[in-house]
């Protein structure tokens, strides 16, 4: 059973400049000569975290971790003018120029997915490989699965929670109701709704290892603006056409490709893993009995690194 690599510190820390009022924090850690990759956080607007530089082999990597547009230490903190997928995946490409970078691997978990997914259809040319963990892949029926059809049922106390957060005329269309109830002026419900947002998503990731914040009854300001984000992107159907990911997968085919996915996912059930699979026929796709959507737990962790191991070896 492998387990992640040793801590380790960056050896560069720069900010991108992106030609808007978004400034994107870069860093490179690893091995300055080895494979370039570039990790790819969830979310969106999750931010990096230095556990996220352990998944590759120091020694043979050349790791790139970043924060996307108004998350992590990029600034301005929750700013969301100027930030779409599209603005993402550009800041991805400035990257790898930036660093004077040909090639490289793409690795992403959840949202990660996503733009590792939509990035190389756009720059085939730029990539070698790809590791993607608990695949989103931004249809409706994804979002419909989080919010409205799927996870509540599962979750059905937490969940009505988050419904009663807003007001009942707006409870309908629970995104738009979101949304409503974090840019209105009542600044208590801002912080209600910012709560409830919290540890729902919390809850459907971790399942039975979550921890609540409930009882806390602290709501920041940036956890405001992180619900503003993400409720953002998930108004605006991220920013993409319905089905997008999977109607140009037909472009990757000879992308060599890992998927992984956890069997106890709620926040990408199986489907997704399943479908991109059968859109990525030559992918290697492989589903864990007992993981769910976050990249912790042994087994979850093994296959990781695992196929950062095989990735560095064999598509180097």
């Amino acid at each position: 059973m492998k387990e992640l690599y040793p801590e380790i510190q960056p050896f560069h820390t720069f900010y991108l400049d992106t030609g808007t009022q978004h400034s994107v924090y870069v860093e490179q850690s690893g091995n300055p000569d080895g494979q370039a990759v570039i990790f790819l956080h969830g979310g969106p607007c999750s931010g990096t975290r230095p556990d996220q530089r352990r998944f590759f082999n120091p020694e043979k990597y050349r790791i790139i971790l970043f924060d996307q547009r108004g998350c992590g230490l990029s600034i301005p903190f929750g700013e969301l003018e100027n930030n779409t997928t599209q603005d993402l995946l550009d800041d991805m490409e400035r990257i790898r120029k930036h660093l004077e970078i040909d090639r490289w691997f793409l690795f992403g978990g959840s949202w990660g997915a996503t733009l590792a997914l939509l990035y190389a259809q756009q720059h085939i040319e730029n990539v070698k490989a790809m590791i993607l963990r608990g695949v989103f892949l931004a249809r409706k029926k994804d979002l419909n699965w989080f919010l409205q059809e799927g996870a509540g049922r599962i979750y059905p106390e937490q969940w009505q929670r988050l419904v009663e957060s807003i007001p009942k005329s707006n409870r309908s269309n629970l995104i738009h109701g979101l949304w409503e109830g974090l840019w209105g002026d009542d600044e208590v419900a801002h912080r209600r709704i910012a709560r409830e947002w919290e540890i729902w998503g919390g809850q459907v990731a971790l399942g039975s290892e979550y921890k609540s914040v409930r009882d806390d009854g602290y709501v920041s300001q940036k956890m405001v603006e992180q619900a503003r984000m993400e409720i953002h992107f998930a108004r605006n159907n991220y920013f993409l056409e319905e089905n997008q990911i999977l109607i140009n997968c037909h472009a990757l085919k000879n992308i060599p490709t890992i998927i992984i996915h956890g069997r106890h996912d709620f926040v990408c059930p199986m489907e997704a893993g399943l479908s991109l699979s059968q859109a990525l026929p030559d992918a290697e796709y492989i589903v864990l009995p007992n993981s769910g959507h976050v990249a912790q737990g042994e087994g979850m962790i093994d296959a990781l690194v695992t196929a950062t191991d095989i990735m560095t070896t064999e598509w180097g």
